[in-house]
């Protein structure tokens, strides 16, 4: 049986043989939108829930996810800057800021490989500084005790729209609604002291009402006061399947059910040997993002077990703070991560480290991956040639009657066990 993942933005193969048990973990089928611009546009002007619309005069502010994120924004902008002009509010009042959070900040250059360039030719954009603390508006504290503070120039806007995805998320449940400007618009200790909610046993993906940091974002962004949610979800070939528009948690109420329905999959039993792909570019630019594929197929996989994840990681780590941390000569095991990391206090980017050594300490993990060698070796893993090796390798160490699992779209894909 031949196998095959996305990888970057091709594909990557291997062959299995017939005689292991092999159950494919994946999406449900569902197909993109006939007319996916249409589908945006019905939606952004039929809203759900409670919303004002702009009226001229208004400066309005548009967050939109970095290029970590597959958002479709080529359709999902236009019905909404129609909509600004068509309340009189000038292109020259309207501006683009990019939700970064802790990632890297992107360039200007590098604009044009998320927004179109219509867009950059009409309308200001510019960059989220999470570590600027002269960039950023406090606004207190939530309930939980986070410690506020978003960006000023987000702030500064009479009318304030966040754009986005819906799916699955590794600990806040879900992305999407007021996300991307409660985390990608907000101060690092913003985000430290709301991500460190990772390890309560409800902070998991498919959980939203129970799921305090979730909720801590929803009350972030509520302090915020977002006017307009724009969030699409999309089927594993990141075609748009449905859009959402309006207030933010009424887009996230209606958007979830959607969402289980396509990626919550049924597995049979947990797998032996997990064969997993973050889902290609852009979820596997770096292990940072690729880290998230790898939480969600190491829930179905057996302690003990093994996995090999394909990942191009074409940008490294993906994060300065989290290679750095992990370069240190203490940093010599997964035991030395956790008491590392329990010892200093949780750190937004070594947060990922205690992430991938809480799976690959229990799982065996392989990489397949264009990384260089002794960058995989310091992030505590292992790195094989080819994705073939890599399977005739971990076959050689299967049990009789071995099951093996393969996910070509883990980061998106809910894998629930139902039984033996």
């Amino acid at each position: 049986m031949e196998i095959r993942l996305p990888y970057s933005k091709g594909t990557i193969q291997a062959k299995l043989p017939a005689d292991f048990r092999i159950e494919r973990i994946v999406p449900r089928s569902q197909a993109a939108a006939q007319d996916p611009a249409a589908t945006v546009m019905q939606a952004v002007y039929n809203p759900l829930g409670d919303v004002l619309p702009p009226r001229a005069g208004m400066r309005v502010a548009i967050a939109i996810n970095d290029k970590t994120r597959p958002v479709p924004h080529e359709v999902l902008l236009p019905p909404v800057l129609a909509g600004m002009r068509h309340a009189g509010i000038r292109d020259q009042d309207v501006y683009f800021i990019i939700a970064t959070g802790t990632h890297p900040a992107m360039p200007p250059d590098e604009y044009a490989t998320i927004l179109p360039q219509a867009i950059l030719d009409t309308y200001r954009v510019s960059c989220h500084d999470a570590y600027d603390d002269s960039s950023l508006t406090p606004l207190g504290e939530t309930s939980r005790g986070t410690p506020i503070a978003i960006n000023s120039d987000y702030m500064a806007a009479d009318y304030r729209i966040v754009i986005g995805n819906i799916e699955p998320h590794q600990f806040q449940g879900f992305s999407g609604g007021v996300k991307s400007a409660a985390i990608g618009l907000a101060g690092v200790e913003t985000i430290n002291h709301n991500h460190a909610m990772m390890r309560h046993d409800a902070a998991i993906w498919g959980s939203y009402v129970d799921n305090p940091a979730r909720q801590d974002v929803e009350e972030i962004g509520a302090r915020i006061g977002i006017d307009f949610c724009v969030n699409a979800i999309l089927n594993a070939n990141k075609g748009l399947v449905r859009a959402f528009a309006g207030e933010p948690v009424a887009v996230m109420q209606a958007g979830i059910p959607a969402v289980r329905e396509l990626y919550a999959v049924p597995v049979s039993a947990p797998v032996d040997l997990m064969i997993a792909s973050p889902g290609g570019h852009p979820k596997d630019i770096n292990l940072y993002q690729a880290q998230k594929g790898m939480a969600h197929a190491s829930a179905v996989t057996k302690s003990g077990g093994r996995m090999i994840l394909c990942a191009a990681c074409s940008e490294g780590a993906g994060n300065a703070d989290y290679e750095r941390w992990m370069r240190q000569p203490q940093i010599d095991s997964h035991a030395a991560v956790f008491d590392e990391f329990t010892r200093e206090g949780f750190r937004v980017g070594r947060h990922k480290a205690f992430q991938v050594s809480r799976d690959a300490s229990r799982i065996q993990t392989t990489l397949v991956t264009d990384m260089g060698d002794e960058l995989v070796r310091a992030l505590l893993l292992s790195k094989s040639e080819s994705l073939q090796a890599a399977v005739d390798e971990a076959l050689f160490c299967l049990p009789p009657g071995a099951r093996i699992g393969v996910m070509p779209a883990a980061n998106a894909t809910m894998p629930v066990v139902v039984g033996c």
